[in-house]
């Protein structure tokens, strides 16, 4: 993880889980999973204040929220005390077994990577996967490594990258759309390992 992006949510920790819990519902994400996801064990890989791993939670998942900012984390586990969240960081995900998870959400997460971390993240969701699991993946869209008033970094992620990383997967939807909740510009996966 980006240790800048990581210290504006750390210092900024409250602020965030206020606007992602004020957010309209992903009611576009919460219809896809629905549709994709089976019932199982699954991790929201960078959960931030934990509002779709209590979505999941909620609705029948086995769900753990992994956030390594411990600022995010905090408010999570105030905001979601009868969820699980553990600390966790992309591209390693130290401590998480392979192949532990039916679903794996990652929501606008791996955009706040350095590039060359895009590809062995993306390995490491799979990777966390059991055979036949669904990964949900999206990442806002930009067209130059920049970073916001906050340090946060917003990479440009190389699609073909992301796709080629997804060898071992049946690729299930790919598109680039405007996120309900956020408004902003995403581009989202959702694959099947094989």
């Amino acid at each position: 993880m980006d240790t800048q992006t990581l210290h504006a949510y750390d210092t900024g920790a409250g602020a965030y889980a206020d606007d992602w819990e004020t957010q309209p519902a992903g009611t576009d994400l919460q219809e896809l999973v629905r549709t994709y996801f089976a019932l199982g064990p699954t991790a929201d890989v960078g959960c931030g204040s934990g509002r779709d791993t209590a979505w999941l939670t909620a609705n029948g998942f086995q769900a753990v929220g992994l956030e390594p900012s411990d600022g995010l984390r905090a408010e999570a586990e105030r905001r979601h005390p009868d969820v699980p969240f553990h600390a966790a960081a992309l591209p390693e995900l130290d401590g998480v077994a392979p192949n532990s998870f039916t679903n794996v959400l990652c929501e606008t997460v791996i955009m706040h990577l350095a590039p060359d971390a895009v590809g062995p993240a993306v390995r490491r969701l799979v990777d966390i996967l059991k055979p036949g699991g669904v990964l949900y993946l999206t990442w806002r869209v930009s067209s130059t490594d920049q970073r916001d008033d906050s340090g946060r970094l917003y990479a440009a992620v190389d699609l073909t990258t992301v796709k080629d990383t997804l060898g071992a997967c049946d690729l299930l939807l790919d598109e680039e759309i405007t996120s309900v909740s956020s408004g902003k510009t995403i581009h989202r996966l959702i694959a099947r390992k094989r």
